[in-house]
């Protein structure tokens, strides 16, 4: 169900009119359904039912504190990669004990700060991080009386191509994720000899916004046959983590089910990989992020100016790059919307930011209906890695986050003031 649709030619989220939630909190500013995350969550975890399993939420995708509580509320776990993030979902309300910690490059202060709250399971993905871990966990302990053991699951790299953008692949041989199978068993065996581990699971991840289920499929037939592998070896795992990584359109569709596009929907996801994890005798973990979230997001901007030369018609609008690096990172698409509809003709545009960058723009040659200075644009399926991807540049300050509960809309986030841009800086005394 698309819960940003127009009503009497004015696009509403659930029950609030756009606009009405514009002149409140001005723009730009990022408007989430509660509606639409709650139904991506259930489409989503009902798929894999009959099977024992965790859907474990991807902070990275969008870290707001409600969007965390909401998911966690439904019955989610945490997926968290770094301090940060494990700081935001304690915040959120989360339940340590349903929080899984990544990271390629976790900090002695990052695996200290888990360990204190005794996470589900830290994910490993080096020979030198898992003595690091056990070091640090040694030290942590108060003689055999209070011996603090890590949880431990291993991250293998699978050497699978995922068929999506070379920034977001994270299972191929020659990026930085991971061990490689062939080194596989020799990583669990110096966890098992470790005192101050504990192993629970194997973990992959292979990418992310993959449109194609053969790709999890063989990755995780790898994984089982070394699953099986360990059993014999006397390593008996209790999970069994595929990560997340699964395509969403970006066509505007706001159900998570992307009819008509090209990605699986939930179910057949569910149904491609169901014979292989109904024999690995583990607790199946995902960690899906830009599924729930996406299209359960907008960016509301406004119109600064139009103009035109030779070659190009200009739409300059108040959100930037630094508000939405997608299309001028990975040149990824949004389809943007007029909040309200007019009987204005169709242009070929490009509709940019304010920012001083040829690279600060979130769509090219797009047709839209010609806009007026001071109407509103909704960029679509911008509720992940939208505004945890924002940044301050030039000194620009991050947007507003709003959510939106049927007819009621409740700021989950305070546009920074300008204030917020120096407050931990300090002019140094006598500095020249």
């Amino acid at each position: 169900m698309n819960f940003f649709d127009y009503h009497n030619d004015e696009m509403m989220c659930e029950g609030v009119r756009l606009g009405e939630i514009a002149e409140r909190v001005g723009t730009p500013a990022y408007i989430y359904s509660k509606r639409a995350l709650l139904d991506a969550f259930h489409e989503f975890d009902s798929a894999f039912a009959g099977i024992d399993h965790l859907v474990c939420y991807s902070m990275k995708a969008n870290s707001n504190l409600n969007v965390c509580k909401i998911f966690y509320t439904a019955g989610s776990g945490v997926d968290c990669n770094s301090g940060g993030e494990f700081f935001r979902a304690l915040k959120a309300g989360v339940d340590p004990h349903r929080i899984i910690f990544t990271g390629v490059g976790k900090t002695e202060e990052e695996m200290r700060m888990v360990l204190q709250h005794d996470v589900m399971m830290i994910k490993v993905e080096s020979f030198e991080e898992l003595n690091v871990l056990n070091d640090v966990a040694a030290s942590m302990s108060n003689g055999l009386s209070e011996k603090k053991i890590a949880p431990v699951g291993i991250r293998i790299n699978p050497d699978v191509d995922p068929k999506t953008h070379p920034y977001i692949s994270t299972g191929l041989s020659e990026n930085k994720f991971g061990i490689e199978a062939s080194q596989a068993l020799n990583a669990y065996e110096l966890a098992a000899s470790l005192p101050n581990l504990r192993i629970t699971g194997i973990d992959m991840h292979i990418g992310s916004q993959i449109t194609q289920v053969e790709p999890f499929v063989e990755a995780c037939n790898k994984m089982a046959e070394l699953t099986a592998k360990l059993k014999q070896r006397g390593i008996v795992l209790e999970h069994f983590d595929i990560g997340g990584g699964l395509g969403v359109s970006y066509n505007g569709s706001n159900s998570g089910s992307n009819p008509g596009s090209d990605s699986p929907t939930p179910r057949q996801f569910a149904d491609s990989l169901r014979p292989v994890l109904k024999h690995v005798g583990c607790k199946i973990l995902f960690e899906p992020g830009r599924f729930l979230t996406a299209n359960a997001g907008i960016l509301v901007t406004k119109v600064l100016y139009t103009k035109q030369n030779k070659k190009k018609n200009f739409v300059i609008v108040d959100a930037a790059m630094n508000d939405l690096l997608r299309p001028s990172l990975y040149n990824a698409f949004h389809e943007i919307k007029p909040v309200k509809k007019t009987k204005n003709e169709t242009i070929t545009a490009d509709i940019v930011g304010p920012v001083c960058e040829s690279g600060d723009f979130l769509a090219k040659n797009r047709e839209i209906q010609k806009s007026k200075r001071g109407e509103l644009l909704a960029v679509m399926s911008a509720g992940a890695y939208g505004f945890v991807m924002s940044s301050n540049y030039n000194s620009r300050r991050r947007a507003a986050e709003v959510i939106v509960d049927g007819t009621k809309f409740f700021i989950a986030r305070e546009r920074e003031t300008y204030d917020n841009l120096v407050q931990n800086e300090h002019l140094i005394d006598g500095l020249k």
